[in-house]
């Protein structure tokens, strides 16, 4: 997959302050931590507020308020908005088109057990079962 959706969502270079061009790159932003401005940023990609995001992360929606916009998450926290962030590109790259992406996302999948996608979204193995079916979906195998 190309890394430069997963920056597009997160708000680009400029939110996050460097480049992402592989994977070793991902791993140092969850180690240097995430900025709460590609949070609101990711939140506005999908359309849901930082209270719904926060329902994805291992953090309240209160204590992401107390955090400054140039405040960054712990590595945690940063590794589940990257591992959202990767499934919103994806997802755009195989739609081709966000408002599509977003209403598979709320649809129910019979290949996720006939829940919706993003109630999968709180989970490491929820993000992986998310990414095998939008890969499915890129080479045309129905589930």
């Amino acid at each position: 997959m190309d890394l430069s959706g997963v920056m597009k969502v997160l708000g680009g270079q400029k939110v996050l302050g460097k480049r992402i061009k592989n994977r070793m790159d991902l791993l140092e932003l969850s180690k240097s931590g995430v900025p709460k401005k590609a949070l609101a940023h990711l939140a506005k990609y999908m359309s849901l507020s930082v209270r719904q995001m926060a329902e994805f992360l291992p953090i309240s929606e209160r204590t992401i308020q107390r955090y400054g916009p140039e405040a960054h998450f712990n590595r945690v926290v940063s590794e589940q908005i990257l591992q959202i962030a990767e499934v919103a590109a994806k997802g755009t790259e195989v739609f081709e088109d966000t408002n599509k992406f977003l209403a598979w996302m709320n649809r129910p999948s019979k290949a996720l057990a006939n829940k919706t996608p993003s109630s999968l979204l709180s989970s490491r193995f929820g993000i992986e079962m998310m990414l095998d079916e939008l890969g499915r979906i890129e080479y045309g195998v129905i589930s």
